[in-house]
This record gives structure tokens, sequence and C-alpha cells, in this order.
């Protein structure tokens, strides 16, 4: 049964922090909104399943909630099925809402079921803290990998910090992420922001051309490693063009030629220019359970100095690739 000491006819809102999300920018992430409905739709689709639930105001008058949530393959490995959850069942709700109380939507954090099961997204881990045995290994950078949810915080409080040319402010300030957001389009993040996407990660090495695949939007990056520069007046594409070598087992990746982003996950907006250029370095560590991703962007028409990082993936075998097909329909729908 629902824990009725929580369950509220009228939303609260509650003091609570949340995940980062590439919409998190029109939801107001420092509050919760609890409340008890009843689920009129499921949508199982991707980038983002959305959940509407009836509820009633503080008049009585029924009112619709839209809750928005991850991906499929998010979800699928948190528990979920798209049979988790059926038109009529009733259920206790907690989400950050919009930050216009004009609109009733909200980023999901949890939803009970009358049989006390709770359903949140990112609910998985690779193993837990305290658990250091039987931690799967690899001898290379062969084979699936994944980002711990914990990983990606210093990624974005780095970013909040970092100086911004006079262009790279105004970009940022006249960001709608309703009208801007190339993820609305599916359109994939480039590297580095997918790096801190929390989705399965691929790589297969190969003597002449490295893949790195991600599950989001089906992604796949060429590194060509047959010792080949940058070619001059290249394309440029979503992810750049990519070269690579080995320095001392290490993996560097070059990228240039990048197409014109604006990605609320990356840069809350921050344009990029025709001179961005990203270098990566991938290192196994000793054990093999995990790779050191140590990253610089340089992006000098918005950036007024390089942006530079570090990421961990921890090696996940376990995990199946999944990827998903992009609804534009579905996609769009949270910028609106």
């Amino acid at each position: 049964m629902l824990t009725r000491a929580i369950l509220l006819a009228t939303p609260l809102v509650l003091a609570a922090p949340a995940n980062a999300h590439h919409s998190a920018l029109i939801f107001d992430r420092d509050a919760v909104v609890a409340f008890e409905g009843t689920v009129t739709q499921f949508g199982w689709a991707n980038p983002h399943v959305y959940i509407h639930v009836e509820t009633t105001d503080e008049t009585g008058n029924a009112i619709e909630w839209e809750l928005e949530t991850d991906a499929t393959p998010i979800l699928t490995r948190s528990g979920w099925t798209r049979d988790s959850l059926t038109p009529g069942d009733r259920v206790l709700v907690r989400g950050n809402p919009d930050k216009n109380p004009e609109r009733r939507q909200a980023l999901l954090v949890s939803i009970t079921k009358q049989n006390g099961e709770v359903l949140a997204a990112r609910s998985y881990f690779l193993r837990k803290e305290d658990n250091s045995t039987a931690v799967p290994s690899s001898p290379d950078l062969t084979g699936v990998w994944e980002l711990s949810f914990t990983d990606y915080t210093g990624f974005y409080a780095a970013w909040d910090q970092l100086a911004l040319t006079d262009r790279g402010v105004a970009s940022r300030d006249s960001y709608d992420v309703r009208f801007d957001s190339p993820e609305a389009q599916c359109i994939a993040i480039p590297t580095p922001g997918l790096i801190v996407a929390p989705y399965l990660n691929e790589i297969v090495l190969g003597e002449e051309t490295i893949l790195i695949r991600n599950e989001r939007y089906n992604l796949e990056r060429t590194i060509y490693m047959d010792g080949r520069g940058h070619p001059e007046n290249v394309e440029p594409t979503n992810q750049g063009h990519s070269i690579g070598w080995w320095d001392d087992g290490v993996l560097v990746i070059d990228t240039v030629a990048f197409e014109p982003h604006r990605s609320p996950i990356l840069s809350k907006g921050v344009a990029s220019g025709p001179e961005k250029h990203v270098v990566e370095r991938y290192a196994l560590s000793e054990d093999g359970t995990r790779i050191d991703i140590e990253f610089v962007l340089e992006d000098p028409e918005y950036l007024a100095e390089p942006f530079a990082g570090t990421v961990v993936w921890h090696y996940a075998p376990h995990f199946k690739m999944l990827g998903f097909d992009c609804d534009i329909e579905n996609s769009s729908r949270y910028a609106r």
C-alpha cells in the first residue's frame, strides 16, 4: 500500500537534490513536488519516457501532470518494462517541478505503486560501494563501459566556473532550451559532453580504426589509427574528425571539424566555433576495471580558456548495449 503519511491531494514542495538532466534547465532541481494520483498515459519511447498522472488541485478540480524521465535503456537497467505502469494505476509521484508554476510538468524522481514497488530512473549500479569482490576486469580497452552516476557532477561544476569570451556570454544568455536545443531535434551531443552521458559505451579496437559506440542515438565514432592527419577543408560533422595514436599504452584521440552545436548538457547553450578542438586520453587502470579519461576542449571563439577534466568509465560486460531510435515528436516535447 502507498504510505499514507506522505500522500497529498495538493502537491507539496520540499527541498531535495536531483540528478542532472539534459532538459533540467526548465525544472527546479532544488524542489520536489509530491502527490497521489492516477496514471492516464505511459509512453514507452525515446529519448524520454513520459508519464501522465491525474490528481486534484487545491480547489478539488482534476488536473493532469506530465512527468518526464529517462530513455528506455536506462529505465530497463533500472528494472522498468513497457508494462511497468498501466492507465488506472494509483501511484505516489515525486518529481522536480517546472520552474514555471503554470506548467504542470515535472522531472520524475520516483513513482510508488500501490503494491509498494518503487520505480526510479538510474537506480542501478555496477556494484555497491562496500563490495570490492567479483569486480570484472578487461585486459584492454575493448568492451562495454559504464559511467557512474556520481562521476559527472564534477564535470558540470567545473563548467559552471569556466570563463567565457564576450561571444560566449552572449550565446549563453540568449539560449532558450525550448527552441535552441539540438537534442530536441534528435541531434547527438559531441565529445566531450558525450563521454559524460549516462549511457553505455562500447570500444572496438582495430589496427587502422577504433570504434567508440554510445547507445544514445545509436552513435558510433570512428577514430583513424593509420597515421593520417586531419584533411584540409574537412567537412564538419556532429562528432568531428578524429585521429588517434598510442602513447605508452594510452589511447590519444584528437578531434576537429565539429558542426555548430548548442548543447544544454555540456554548455548550457554556449555555441561552438569552427576552431573547436578536443583531445582525449583513455588509460586503462592497472586492475582493468576502469578507463580513466582526460579531456581538453579548446574553442577560442567562445571559451576564454580551455576546459579540461577527467571522467571514469567502469567495465560493464554484464550489461547489454540496448541503443534506441530517437522519436522526433517525443524528443521535441521537453522543449515546449
